[in-house]
C-alpha cells in the first residue's frame, strides 16, 4: 500500500465515515482498497458509493454488458486492478473466459473473441467514448437497434462512470 499516492483510511479508524463503511460492507462484504482511499473525503466517497451503486445494481443495463464495459474499460484505461476486481463478476453474469482472456487485449471490437453483433456495438461505443471521447453517429446510431432511450442513457452512464473509477485507481496509484 506504499505505492498509493494518498494513504488508505483503515476501516473503523475515522468516526465521521463509520455510517458509509457500514453500508459498503453490506453491500461489498469488504471495504477494498479503492474505498479505502476515497474514505479521505466523506462527500466525495458518499456520492461515489450512491452513483456507482445505481450503475452497478439499478440499471436496465444487462449484467453481462455491463461488465463487458468494465472490463473494456479496465484495459484501454491501463487499470489493472479494475479488470481483476471484475473478472469474477464478469463469469457471474455469464461473460466465458474466451471473452474476459480476448478483452484483456486492445484489439479492434471486431478482434474480441466470443461476443454478438450488440456487444461489438457497444465494444464500439466504449472505445470512442474511452479513447477519443466524442463519439461518431456511426458509432452510435447501431446502438438504437438494441436499446430504448433508458437503456442508451443507462449504457452511456456505465462507459462514463466506469471511465471515472478507472482514471481515479491509475491517477492515485491504486492496486498499482
Amino acid at each position: 500500500m506504499s505505492a498509493f499516492r494518498i494513504a488508505p483510511v483503515e476501516p473503523g479508524t475515522r468516526p465521521q465515515v463509520a455510517d458509509i463503511e457500514a453500508r459498503i460492507l453490506a453491500a461489498r462484504g469488504r471495504i477494498t482498497p479503492l474505498y479505502q482511499v476515497l474514505l479521505n473525503s466523506p462527500p466525495v466517497v458518499e456520492g461515489w458509493e450512491a452513483m456507482l451503486t445505481a450503475i452497478r445494481q439499478k440499471t436496465s443495463l444487462a449484467p453481462r454488458l455491463r461488465e463487458l464495459v468494465i472490463l473494456r474499460v479496465a484495459v484501454l484505461n491501463r487499470a489493472p486492478y479494475e479488470f481483476e476486481a471484475h473478472v469474477p463478476h464478469a463469469r457471474a453474469a455469464g461473460l466465458p473466459d474466451e471473452v474476459i482472456e480476448s478483452l484483456r487485449t486492445y484489439a479492434a471490437p471486431d478482434a474480441v473473441r466470443g461476443v454478438s453483433a450488440e456487444e461489438r456495438d457497444v465494444l464500439a461505443l466504449t472505445d470512442a467514448m474511452t479513447r477519443d471521447i466524442d463519439v461518431p453517429d456511426a458509432v452510435f446510431e447501431p446502438l438504437r437497434a438494441h436499446f430504448d432511450e433508458q437503456g442508451l442513457i443507462d449504457l452511456t452512464a456505465t462507459v462514463a462512470a466506469y471511465n471515472m473509477v478507472s482514471r481515479f485507481l491509475v491517477a492515485l496509484r491504486i492496486g498499482h
